[in-house]
């Protein structure tokens, strides 16, 4: 029980820009936060308890806040908003740290380039479909069982294990100048993809097996809105919260892809 010489607990404030629908205006609401120091408090258990007690600053009983989290250890990339005007996972992001001190306040926001469903929570379906886009697979559908898979060298192995680390959280994305949220899905096609499928693309043409649609993604990054696209801004490699080498994959697919038009281009394949 918490008294009021308890030194271990403080009071924060958590200001949240709300939405209550898409296309609703968007208006800001403070909430007062009790946390414990040392027990590991992040932005979800804050909002759990928002939600646990909806009552804003000024004593105005209000809804729960919507959000979305899986995982709350920076594995699945469902919590990304921005945190004090930074994009990041808001389940790695600590009390003890953000506001180590009575009164500190904490801002959030739903991400800027995907559309808001409701205050925090977002639709990244244009990011999963531009994964399709770049057919980011291996292709083993319809086989038989072949023994052992491709060999690959430590040196592989290294570089892959680090692509496949990405989360699909939306950080580069929404941190990117050439990113730009479009609501009409018809043109997701031509406009920039972004710089996690493109990393991808590296990711599965590494892979022996994923190689086999190695042509198709490098046609897919030299169309309208693919690699060329990137302004070389590299925010998206700043706000990676996996620290994936994100403009070294920009640069080897561009590469990549400048090679493949030449092949095209000579030999029609």
């Amino acid at each position: 029980m918490t008294t009021a010489t308890d030194t271990r607990t403080r009071t924060i404030k958590i200001k949240i820009k709300r939405c209550d629908g898409p296309g609703k205006p968007a208006y800001w609401q403070t909430f007062s936060v009790p946390v414990k120091r040392g027990e590991g408090a992040n932005v979800i258990s804050c909002l759990q308890y928002i939600a646990a007690n909806p009552i804003t600053d000024g004593g105005v009983a209000t809804t729960p806040v919507a959000w979305k989290s899986g995982c709350l250890e920076e594995v699945c990339g469902a919590c990304t908003m921005v945190i004090n005007g930074k994009v990041r996972q808001s389940c790695s992001c600590l009390m003890d740290s953000a506001c180590p001190n009575e009164g500190d306040t904490l801002t959030l926001e739903p991400m800027r380039k995907f559309p808001v469903i409701r205050d925090l929570f977002v639709d990244r379906t244009r990011l999963f479909e531009s994964l399709k886009r770049v057919k980011a697979w291996v292709p083993i559908d319809n086989l038989w069982e072949q023994g052992a898979g491709p060999k690959e060298t430590p040196d592989e192995q290294q570089t892959r294990y680090k692509l496949s680390e990405c989360m699909s959280c939306g950080c580069c994305m929404d941190a990117c100048p050439q990113f730009h949220q479009i609501a009409d899905s018809a043109k997701w096609q031509t406009a920039f993809i972004g710089a996690a499928p493109i990393s991808q693309v590296r990711y599965f043409n590494l892979h022996k097996t994923g190689a086999t649609l190695k042509a198709d993604r490098l046609s897919e990054m030299a169309s309208q809105g693919g690699v060329s696209d990137c302004g070389n801004a590299q925010n998206c490699v700043k706000h990676c919260p996996k620290s994936i080498p994100l403009t070294e994959s920009i640069a080897a697919v561009g590469r990549a892809t400048t090679i493949h038009a030449i092949k095209q281009f000579f030999t029609g394949k």
